[in-house]
């Protein structure tokens, strides 16, 4: 039986373990999928196992709360891509604010995919995890990934430069959502 971290209508997510590297391999290997992060260029097998670990200590680190999954879609049980929902790299231990992210198979894009589940994350961690603030960034040539985070309730906080994308390209943007924003646009709908 499949261990679920979290499950949507469409989309389930769960742990990755030991040898799921050809998972972040195969997604990776899309140039159109790594356009914004490293100018296109594929990631290597070595990248994808250091990848594999560093997820795999997160886990162990936040009790399996916290972390990379992922991304399964029920209908055809196919791999699709990944979220992140993991403390912010600059204060690992504030679990007060949290990052969302994602990164999807090119023919799981434009469906709504990345905006189901990354408002099933939102809820989830307003509501069991205690979190007073989520954030997500892009690249700012990004703009379809700037509208999912404006269609699940961020508003943009700032521009900066994002050392961390290994492209050429390091201008990004980060957009937020706090707990009292979410509470008033849940009393929205």
């Amino acid at each position: 039986m499949i261990q679920k971290y979290l499950e949507t209508e469409r989309i389930y997510l769960k742990k990755l373990v030991p040898g799921d590297e050809r998972y972040l391999l195969d997604l990776d290997s899309d140039p159109a999928v790594m356009t914004y992060l490293t100018d296109g260029r594929p990631s290597t097998l070595q990248e994808a196992r250091a990848g594999l670990e560093r997820i795999l200590s997160l886990y162990e680190k936040h009790q399996h709360r916290l972390g990379f999954w992922l991304a399964i879609e029920k209908s055809s049980g196919e791999f699709m891509g990944w979220f992140l929902f993991r403390p912010c790299k600059q204060h690992p231990d504030d679990l007060r604010i949290i990052e969302l992210g994602y990164r999807l198979k090119k023919k799981f894009w434009r469906q709504g995919f990345a905006t189901e589940m990354s408002k099933a994350l939102i809820n989830k961690g307003f509501q069991e995890f205690g979190i007073d603030s989520i954030f997500a960034k892009t690249m700012k040539l990004n703009i379809g990934s700037q509208c999912v985070m404006k269609k699940i309730g961020m508003t943009f906080e700032k521009e900066f430069l994002e050392n961390d994308f290994p492209g050429k390209n390091k201008e990004a943007v980060r957009y937020l959502i706090t707990k009292e924003q979410w509470k008033k646009s849940k009393a929205m709908r």
